[in-house]
């Protein structure tokens, strides 16, 4: 029988009201997180007053007392009642091991920053898409920007030289990189990733491309203070790669983490991608772990979240100028046919290590 209207509706009253207190709690984490606050808390035994917890955070105890009773309320932190009024917080040990800084690859806590960042930057600018069709240019997201650059750096500096390139190809990626092969980083930002690879393989060439020209000079700025002479950066648009004779055929190995689903003519950007790769190039393409089908990832563990984030940027960024607009969520099927389309007619498809958000997707230019 039907569930009846009455049932259905208190039912999902209560879903809105858990829906309305999340997201309450991730504003205040955010805070929390930036703020120093769950660092300041973390690794104590005791239980301190709101007064306590302020002043080794540095900060003032009001906001800090106000703080603490979200954590409270959220069952964040633990409260207890000590002599006369006094309350005492404390953050229990398994809370800090997923939300502080010492919490390595387990840290949740640094992504509870994205959505307000993304509030902050584009929310009106997403409100007026939705009547207009148009797309929210980088411009608006400089803060978010920085935010993305600073997570992405640190997930290269723990795992690329260590974990990921030595994954590639079965090891024999990192043989040929010492022996010395040229490679692109397409979307390089800031050229983190590409210099630590220049750095670590110094017998290789490296080229780094990226469409806008602050990350470039910061790249450069960085190339330089490491007295680096194998790596050149390019101020490139990666759709039009193809027209750049220059560069046609020149690389053995190309690599873009997480730049192709942003890219407003994705399409064109792989097929430049195969087009400067040598006969027998590789291509390692790093992307979100998602299906192509919302249906698909509604079982997604954080499912909402990404699509938010994609909402909220990477699909408004796809759709400058017409762009198509692919969002983060384009999902494994749709990433394979696009490179598929591209040139590449084998297209391997594995999961990276230590990496549970993004999948790998390996290509040789036959």
């Amino acid at each position: 029988m039907p569930e009846d209207r009455e049932r259905r509706k208190e039912r999902f009253s209560k879903k809105m009201m858990e829906i309305l207190n999340a997201g309450a709690v991730n504003l205040a984490l955010a805070i929390g997180y930036r703020t120093g606050l769950l660092d300041a808390m973390d690794g104590l035994d005791t239980p301190l007053s709101s007064a306590e917890i302020a002043a080794a955070a540095g900060l003032h105890e009001r906001y800090a007392r106000e703080w603490l009773g979200v954590m409270a309320a959220a069952g964040i932190v633990e409260l207890t009642e000590g002599e006369g009024e006094t309350e005492r917080f404390l953050l229990p040990g398994a809370h800090g091991d997923l939300l502080t800084r010492r919490a390595g690859e387990a840290n949740l806590g640094v992504y509870t920053q994205e959505i307000p960042l993304l509030t902050q930057c584009a929310m009106e600018a997403v409100v007026d898409g939705f009547h207009t069709g148009s797309g929210v240019g980088y411009e608006r997201y400089p803060k978010f920007q920085a935010f993305m650059t600073q997570l992405a750096d640190a997930k290269h500096r723990r795992m690329l030289i260590s974990t990921f390139l030595p994954s590639v190809d079965g090891g024999r990626l990192v043989k040929q990189l010492q022996q010395g092969i040229r490679v692109c980083d397409v979307g390089c930002g800031e050229g983190v990733g590409l210099l630590l690879m220049a750095e670590a393989f110094p017998n290789s060439r490296f080229t780094g491309i990226d469409l806008f020209a602050e990350p470039v000079e910061e790249a450069r700025r960085r190339a330089r203070r490491m007295a680096l002479h194998n790596v050149e950066i390019l101020r490139q648009d990666a759709s039009e790669l193809d027209a750049d004779e220059a560069l046609r055929e020149s690389f053995d190995y190309v690599t873009a983490f997480d730049a192709i689903h942003d890219q407003t003519r994705p399409r064109q950007a792989l097929a430049g991608v195969w087009s400067i790769l040598k006969p027998g190039g590789r291509f390692s393409m790093v992307d979100i772990a998602a299906d192509s089908r919302t249906a698909r990832n509604l079982d997604h563990p954080m499912g909402a979240f990404l699509y938010t984030v994609s909402l909220m940027h990477c699909l408004p960024v796809g759709l400058v100028e017409g762009g198509e607009g692919l969002g983060m969520m384009w999902g494994r099927q749709k990433a394979t046919a696009l490179l598929q389309e591209a040139g590449f007619s084998d297209v391997k498809v594995s999961e990276i290590p230590e990496d549970p958000f993004n999948l790998h997707f390996f290509c040789t230019r036959r």
